[in-house]
C-alpha cells in the first residue's frame, strides 16, 4: 500500500492485517529497525485550531535535510517546527525559494522545456511580495 486517504477504503482483512503487524511490530522491535532505513515517511493531518478554523499538520520522518521551500509556494504562511524525541527544538518561518527546479512544468508550448526533454523546468522568483515565479527560459508566469 502506497496512500492511505480514508480507513473506509479499507476491508476488515486488510484493517485485521495492520492490526497484527503494528502487533508485531510492537513485539519484535528489533525485526523492523532496519524497515525504513533511507527513506523519507511523510503522513498529513487535519487538526481543529481555534485561531484559523483548521491547520494542516506534515509529519516527515527522515534525518535527511530536506529542502522545504517549496512548501513556501504552497504555503507561504507555514510554519516548520524542527522535532526531535518530542520537543521542539526550533520554529522556522518558510521563505519563498529563489529558484524552483523541476516541481512545476511551463505551460508556453514555445518553451524550450516542453520541446527538450532532458532541460530542466525552472522558474525564477521575479515578485515576492506576490509570489510570482516565470520561467527562466520563456519567461511565461507560473500557476499553482
Amino acid at each position: 500500500m502506497k496512500n492511505l486517504i480514508d480507513i473506509l477504503d479499507l476491508s476488515t482483512a486488510e484493517i485485521d492485517e495492520m492490526i497484527a503487524v503494528a502487533n508485531n511490530i510492537i513485539e519484535h522491535p528489533e525485526l523492523y529497525r532496519e524497515a525504513c532505513k533511507y527513506k523519507t515517511l511523510a503522513t498529513l493531518f487535519f487538526e481543529p485550531s481555534t485561531r484559523t478554523g483548521t491547520k494542516d499538520i506534515i509529519k516527515i520522518a527522515s534525518d535527511k535535510d530536506l529542502d522545504l521551500g517549496v512548501l513556501s509556494f504552497v504555503c507561504p504562511t507555514a510554519t516548520i517546527n524542527v522535532i526531535r524525541d518530542g520537543r521542539v527544538l526550533e520554529k522556522r518561518n518558510v521563505e519563498l525559494p529563489e529558484k524552483i527546479v523541476d516541481i512545476l512544468k511551463c505551460k508556453n508550448p514555445r518553451c524550450i522545456t516542453t520541446t527538450e526533454q532532458e532541460i530542466h523546468h525552472v522558474f525564477v522568483l521575479t515578485d515576492a511580495e506576490k509570489g510570482e515565479y516565470r520561467c527562466m527560459y520563456c519567461d511565461t508566469k507560473a500557476s499553482n
